[in-house]
């Protein structure tokens, strides 16, 4: 059964709902990283890209436009994805800026058509410029403003990962 949650902030079902998101790779700092958020026809998201390691780079990431997303006494994250065997990392932002303080949280996709997963928001890690930062609570879930998702992690090469939704719960 899926763990379907309780307010969905992406149903990418929708074409419409990839044009509130846009890469930010380490283009930003030299490197040759590319990627981006594009919709299936067939009713869902596909992040995509190529990761590269040249020129200090080495990932990739989308992130949604800044919005009013927070949801009072969520507890948890949830999405719907599938794709091979890869590591990503899901990014909670509670305010507008574009290097700002974020919340990520660690996921992989397991070579399977679909799996849902439920991430708490508890074990979300507070990060500056992919440092951890010591001392911050855990992300308030009322005022989640943006949403990032990223490949790292040396995973040089091609990455496809599908995505049906992202919710609160």
């Amino acid at each position: 059964m899926r763990d379907k949650p309780s307010l969905l902030l992406f149903d990418f079902g929708d074409p419409a709902a990839v044009d509130a998101w846009s890469p930010i790779d380490d283009r930003v700092m030299g490197g040759q990283s590319r990627s981006r958020l594009r919709h299936a026809a067939v009713g869902h998201a596909v992040f995509e890209g190529v990761v590269s390691l040249e020129q200090n780079g080495g990932f990739a990431s989308i992130r949604s436009a800044p919005g009013a997303l927070g949801v009072p006494g969520a507890r948890a994250c949830v999405l719907e994805v599938g794709g091979e065997a890869r590591r990503f990392k899901i990014k909670l932002l509670t305010d507008d800026s574009f290097d700002g303080l974020s919340h990520q949280a660690g996921f992989a996709t397991d070579g399977s058509d679909w799996q849902t997963l439920r991430l708490p928001l508890a074990d979300f890690r507070p990060s500056f410029r992919g440092r951890e930062v010591s001392g911050t609570p855990a992300p308030d879930p009322a005022r989640l403003r943006q949403i990032g998702l990223m490949i790292a992690e040396g995973q040089a090469g091609p990455f496809a990962l599908r995505i049906r939704h992202i919710g609160l719960c």
